[in-house]
């Protein structure tokens, strides 16, 4: 297999995880790991696969190919080590810019952003995980904005488990159904949304009721 095939590979791995899986035997877990690390860490690879990953990683798990606990603690591991270096990387970027004074940078609206994250970061930390690129540049901007490095951890560590966990046994108990593997990513934006619509007519309540009371 010449490097593009191999590039071919791992970015349709929801169709060639068996292939990975007899060509390269328990290797395949050290694969797996890499592409969450990387989709996870590094901002310029948000294309890499991650829900579809982990549903199809559990779909082989039930037909035995591969071990359910092992494949769940590797990629948590890997979800929480790619975002923490994902956020380092954004924070290591963000003392630059509050240090210097550039003029294409709106330092008020990077303070905001940094307040934002200090409310609603954990929210956008979890709720991110379950979204395609968005997951990969939530870290990122948390580190850029400065939010607090315990309060990122908490759920950084929280949203891992239930993406890693939840995917995963999803795909262990349905992942072998047809209709529910070819609407995976449609599936879980409906979850997602009906996550985050009770969380924004909330807000929009609360600022309702306090342009009313001004």
């Amino acid at each position: 297999m010449d490097f593009m095939q191999f590039i071919d590979v791992i970015l349709h791995v929801d169709k060639s995880l068996g292939f990975l899986i007899r060509e390269y035997g328990t290797l395949v877990y050290m694969v797996l790991f890499l592409i969450v690390f990387c989709e996870t860490g590094l901002v310029v690879l948000p294309f890499l696969p991650g829900d579809t990953l982990l549903f199809i990683g559990g779909a082989f798990c039930a037909n035995g190919e591969m071990n359910i606990w092992a494949l769940m603690g590797l990629l948590i591991i890997a979800a929480t080590t790619g975002n923490t270096l994902n956020y380092w990387i954004g924070s290591l970027i963000g003392h630059k810019v509050y240090t210097h004074d550039y003029r294409w940078l709106d330092k008020n609206a990077l303070q905001k952003t940094h307040a934002f994250y200090e409310h609603h970061g954990g929210k956008t930390i979890i709720l991110s995980r379950f979204v395609p690129i968005v997951r990969t540049f939530a870290p990122f901007v948390a580190g850029v904005s400065e939010m607090n490095f315990s309060k990122f951890q908490f759920f950084n560590i929280t949203g891992a488990l239930i993406w890693v966990v939840g995917l995963v046994s999803a795909g262990y108990f349905f992942g072998n159904i047809p209709v529910i593997r070819d609407h995976l990513n449609t599936i879980v934006l409906v979850g997602v949304g009906a996550a985050v619509v009770p969380v924004a007519l909330g807000g929009l309540w609360k600022f309702y009721k306090k342009m009313r009371g001004a």
